[in-house]
């Protein structure tokens, strides 16, 4: 552990044994009278910049004991106690509500008293959004907040530091899980000595709820988040996987999923600075260890980081996030002090170029307005990397005390430091114009009600219309042959566009894609897109086919519609010839001869939702 921080932020020590420590100097060169200790005693503890770490009050569960992360109901207290101290500077309010039945909470501190983000954005305000405890067992982010926040707002020098900056926190955002607490569900972690459970009440890893909603907790999120649009967003975790020597890695937002600007500046100014200044603090930083092989030595893969996980989910919505991931297998202690330090670092960087960051986002966010093409879905390049260096461990294997079979370890007796591979460039593999207007049926309100809570403009029509407009039919996707997060989720999903005239009711919502989300917007409602509504089966609907037909009447009719349409009995001939299997089958030449009759249903697999492309004048809401 790097000797300065843990010595400046992570030792508290008791003021009794600091006044008898500078006691005990102080009597090499004299002796104090009893008059002396008692004025001394009293003008420490009313000094306004007494050390935050010697007042009691507000000490962490951590600075008492450092193999312990604060209870749910600590943490509220605590901030509740903050914002007390500091009211003319600190916001803390309820924000919503989770599953658990308890309120998600929004902690603000602005040195001006910003609390609400036109306000701030009008100020030239930079916005820095910090989300804590989505998976409670993985803490580090909850304690580490508490004790950063404090520190500066308890100093009044360091407080100075805060100045263009608002800080928006969430204490606790999977409270459901944070309730849960237990010692043993985070079977290889090395402390602290119990804590919160990954799952929230509904069962449901919330890093992977931005999108679907399924949680009341990922809805008051997308609303919070919607609200504040922050310029940085800081993600708080604790890593799985591989042994090394690292205690801090880092995801960011996959830069080629940002507009050019914000991934540019991401990757030339941003990064740079943070790993510099975190090594500086002897905290030095690796990527997310994914490796392309067993063990890292055989390089790591850049995380293709879809909308459904908090740093992909702030790129739709033009955002540079962060998901600091610290290295299960160190102490709690040093994992709580390099997360300290990381959110210190990205303050820093605040301090210096937040207003460059607030400007290239608002840039960003223009050129999305004006965008026509998106991609859908992105593949990484492996014939684009860098070299990286790399401090591991040796992967050995041994026999198993379980299975007496091979097993692997790695050997902390055998360190070493080499240079790996390192790939982090995606390229879109499925792209789309976007269309002029996407056109829903009302029914479908649990889609427009999540399209609102993310700042989506819905219009509505304000009659009954018919016009011409593309579709896309399903021609073919994969389903999970188990539940994914309470879903069975969709993919490689293949269509073909038609276009059709359609019938749309008055009501029927309107989105116009000329907003600063369109991000969001396309990768939800373009059904290949990995993280759709279609792939997480808000259109389920339309993939069963609601009417059939009884094989021996439906034959006369068949052969009548065959006779009537030759270049149907064509078209079916020559697939006769193609395929044989086919030609061996009577019942799927008949089901081929009813799908293309006017018999069969025109909503099966028929995605719902119309893509305007030609130029027509709306009647819709204001």
């Amino acid at each position: 552990m790097n000797e300065l921080t843990d010595k400046k932020h992570f030792n508290y020590p008791n003021p009794l044994k600091n006044i008898v420590s500078l006691i005990s100097s102080m009597m090499i060169k004299w002796i104090l009278s009893y008059k002396i200790l008692i004025g001394l005693i009293a003008f420490m503890l009313s000094s306004p910049n007494f050390s935050s770490s010697q007042n009691l009050n507000i000490m962490t569960p951590f600075e008492k004991n450092n193999n312990q992360t604060a209870t749910y109901d600590e943490v509220i207290d605590f901030y509740k106690k903050l914002a007390k101290n500091h009211k003319k500077i600190v916001s803390f309010k309820k924000a919503g509500m989770t599953d658990s039945g308890h309120p998600l909470h929004e902690l603000v501190i602005s040195l001006d008293g910003y609390f609400e983000p036109s306000k701030a954005r009008k100020n030239n305000q930079t916005i820095l959004f910090i989300n804590n405890g989505i998976h409670p067992g993985e803490p580090e982010g909850i304690d580490a907040t508490m004790m950063l926040l404090r520190d500066y707002l308890e100093d009044d020098k360091k407080a100075q530091e805060l100045k263009g900056l608002v800080i928006v926190a969430i204490p606790v955002y999977n409270i459901d899980g944070c309730l849960r607490r237990n010692s043993y569900s985070r079977a290889n972690q090395d402390g602290p000595e119990s804590y919160g459970f990954r799952g929230n009440d509904r069962n449901l890893d919330l890093n992977r709820d931005f999108i679907k909603c399924d949680s009341r907790n990922a809805k008051s999120f997308n609303q919070l988040f919607s609200y504040w649009s922050p310029d940085f967003f800081v993600d708080n975790h604790t890593s799985n996987g591989a042994d090394y020597q690292y205690t801090m890695t880092l995801i960011a937002t996959q830069h080629n999923k940002l507009e050019t600007q914000l991934g540019e500046f991401l990757q030339k100014k941003c990064l740079p600075f943070l790993y510099s200044d975190m090594e500086k603090k002897g905290w030095e930083m690796i990527p997310y260890v994914d490796s392309d092989g067993e063990t890292p030595d055989s390089g790591i893969l850049g995380f293709s980081d879809n909308p459904r996980y908090s740093t992909g989910y702030t790129a739709v919505h033009n955002v540079i996030g962060f998901m600091p991931e610290t290295h299960m297998l160190k102490p709690f202690k040093d994992r709580l002090a390099s997360t300290y330090e990381f959110m210190k670092t990205v303050i820093h960087f605040l301090q210096t170029d937040g207003r460059e960051i607030a400007t290239i986002k608002k840039a960003a966010e223009t050129a999305v307005a004006n965008q026509s093409k998106f991609a859908l879905e992105w593949k990484l390049d492996k014939s684009k990397f860098e070299k990286i260096p790399f401090r591991g461990y040796e992967a050995k294997h041994k026999p198993s005390d379980v299975s007496g079979l091979p097993r692997l370890y790695y050997d902390r007796n055998a360190p070493y430091t080499k240079e790996i591979k390192y790939w982090n460039e995606f390229a879109p593999s499925i792209e789309i114009e976007k269309p002029l207007a996407y056109i829903i049926p009302q029914a479908y309100d649990n889609v427009i009600e999540r399209l609102e809570w993310n700042g989506v403009k819905v219009q509505h029509l304000r009659q009954d219309i018919e016009i011409e407009v593309e579709k896309y039919k399903i021609l073919d996707f994969k389903t999970t042959a188990n539940a994914y997060e309470g879903h069975y989720l969709h993919s490689n999903i293949k269509v073909e566009k038609i276009v059709e005239k359609t019938k749309f009711r008055k009501g029927d919502f309107v989105i116009i894609p000329n907003q600063t989300t369109n991000k969001y917007i396309v990768e939800t409602l373009e059904p290949q897109a990995p993280d759709s509504y279609f792939a997480w089966n808000f259109f389920d609907g339309i993939l069963m086919q609601k009417e059939g037909f009884s094989a021996y009447v439906f034959e006369d009719l068949a052969a009548k519609f065959l006779a009537e349409h030759p270049e149907v009995k064509e078209k079916l001939d020559e697939k006769k010839k193609e395929d044989a299997k086919f030609a061996a089958s009577a019942e799927a030449q008949l089901d081929w001869v009813y799908k293309h009759s006017p018999y069969y249903e025109p909503t099966h697999r028929i995605y719902p939702v119309g893509r305007l492309v030609s130029e027509v004048k709306l009647p819709l809401s204001k």
